[in-house]
């Protein structure tokens, strides 16, 4: 869990590093929806070959996001299990006892597993190629029609950025308390399994009083700088949509005709 990339940014010079945030937050919501439109092994394949495509042009190392969404990978493999012993229907492909694994529940296992795992990597693709700031600053532009009705959209943006730059900062601290309590005689890899839940209750406890401390830090720190909303902020960068934005609204449009076209 240690080694998960979700909520990191990792600097380098690619195309889909250059792209502008909120080009790619347009694409990746589209492409949560156009997800669903895929029913068949072809569909699902253009899926697969338009997230290796997107790591290819990010110039991440395939191996650093396997290591980094190894952790995550048990729920994928959870969901395939549920869906394989679950939906019935269709030929009968394994027997044992009251297991029964039917075509239909291994079609649907394999689709809902390959659905779950590219969501993941494109949601995980986003945050390793945007800054925390330009997905704030996007996130604000994007939402700034929603400040008419009086939403507060700049402290929205502002808190989904936060969360997402503490998730490697809270397993950071996690892996020293348990260290920590390891050094003193604690351990949490042995035993039976309620055990085990009661060995994680002591972990807990100083992780939830790090996370409120680190909170109360940081809130004093923005104020000590002057921090007040959006009220007289300016941007040290300006966000620029260029042609590589065009480029890849096309490509995910012509994705969705694509999987229209040959879906079932």
């Amino acid at each position: 869990m240690f080694n998960l990339v979700i909520g990191q940014y990792v600097p380098l010079e690619s195309y889909v590093h250059k792209l502008d945030p909120r080009a790619k937050l347009i694409s990746v919501l589209l492409f949560v929806v156009i997800v669903f439109l895929a029913n068949n092994w072809p569909t699902y394949g253009l899926l697969i070959l338009f997230c290796l495509a997107a790591i290819r042009f990010s110039k991440m190392s395939f191996r650093f996001i396997y290591r980094g969404l190894r952790s995550i990978l048990i729920i994928v493999l959870l969901t395939f299990i549920l869906n394989l012993f679950i939906t019935t229907g269709g030929p009968l492909l394994f027997e044992f006892g009251w297991f029964h694994i039917y075509l239909n529940g291994f079609v649907q296992a394999v689709f809902i597993s390959i659905r779950l795992l590219v969501l993941i990597l494109v949601t995980t693709l986003l945050t390793l190629t945007t800054s925390p700031i330009e997905i704030t600053d996007g996130l604000e532009i994007l939402l700034s029609p929603l400040k008419k009705i009086k939403l507060p959209v700049h402290e929205f943006a502002l808190m989904m950025t936060i969360s997402l730059r503490f998730i490697p900062t809270l397993l950071e601290e996690t892996e020293k308390i348990i260290k920590a309590q390891a050094a003193r005689g604690s351990d949490i890899t042995s035993g039976s399994l309620s055990a085990r839940f009661r060995a994680v209750v002591p972990l807990l406890v100083p992780l939830f009083v790090g996370a409120f401390k680190r909170a109360e830090d940081l809130a004093m720190a923005m104020e000590a700088r002057g921090y007040h909303g959006e009220e007289g902020r300016t941007r040290l960068r300006k966000l620029v949509w260029t042609w590589r934005d065009h480029v890849l609204l096309i490509l995910i449009l012509l994705l969705t005709v694509l999987l229209i076209l040959i879906r079932s």
